[in-house]
């Protein structure tokens, strides 16, 4: 195939950016669109030309590093998917292609399509995880009983990768189905409710000092998370937040 991308480039956090055309041919549909700019940066390369920044890692869809908003979409045009995982046989020959790092002021941009990504660590370092006493007291995670559906639900939420396209989709830049996926993971187990309260209450006021937005309930986060995480944790999140804003005083 024969395509011509437009990519956004940006020197640094200081400089403008703007859109550059380049013309690629030879592409294969077999090729990943991640592949595919490789083979754009070894041409660039060729012709002793800056090589286009983008983040990746795994290339197996597990990191979420890769995160790019392609024509409009975040990981472009498919669904439940990684932009690693995206390939080339979603477009056709001629086909002109959009390409943008995710926007949000909370996601500033490092470098073309590279953005800063750290306000998620952040938010999970302010309380999505579970302390533990290994003073070798501790009991085996089997001998607690948890329901199936309860196990189901949390290993669903925990299934988010913290790529932010649920950010990037959102019109207002919302974090909330990301916090919710670390929330519920943890909100239904019983090796979560020692710091349930504390959790939520620190892990929302994080998301709200890194200046994401609020939920829209569009739903455009969940349409586009390559997780398929669902709203359902946005609902349980709020009811938690509720219930330990309630009882944080006492």
């Amino acid at each position: 195939m024969k395509l011509k991308l437009k990519i956004w480039r940006q020197k640094n956090a200081q400089d403008k950016g703007k859109m550059v055309d380049y013309d690629i041919e030879g592409v294969s549909g077999d090729m990943s669109f991640l592949e595919m700019l490789d083979v754009l940066n070894n041409q660039l390369i060729g012709k002793d030309e800056d090589p286009v920044a983008f983040d990746h890692d795994c290339r197996e869809g597990i990191c979420g590093s890769c995160s790019l908003f392609i024509n409009g979409e975040a990981h472009g045009p498919d669904r439940l998917i990684t932009t690693c995982q995206l390939h080339m046989r979603k477009f056709k020959d001629g086909d002109t292609v959009y390409i943008e790092p995710f926007r949000a002021g909370a996601f500033p941009v490092i470098k073309d399509l590279v953005v800063d990504r750290s306000a998620l660590d952040r938010i999970q370092q302010a309380g999505g995880y579970v302390s533990v006493n290994t003073s070798g007291n501790t009991q085996d995670a089997n001998a607690i009983p948890v329901p199936k559906s309860d196990a189901d639900k949390a290993f669903d939420a925990a299934t988010c990768i913290g790529c932010g396209a649920c950010v990037a989709s959102c019109k207002n830049a919302s974090a909330m189905l990301f916090v919710a996926a670390k929330v519920s993971q943890f909100a239904l187990l019983p090796q979560g409710k020692i710091e349930a309260k504390r959790r939520v209450l620190n892990m929302v006021e994080q998301m709200d000092k890194e200046g994401f937005g609020s939920c829209t309930n569009t739903g455009a986060c969940e349409a586009e998370c390559p997780k398929g995480i669902s709203l359902e944790n946005i609902a349980r999140m709020n009811r938690e937040y509720l219930s330990a804003s309630f009882t944080a005083n006492e």
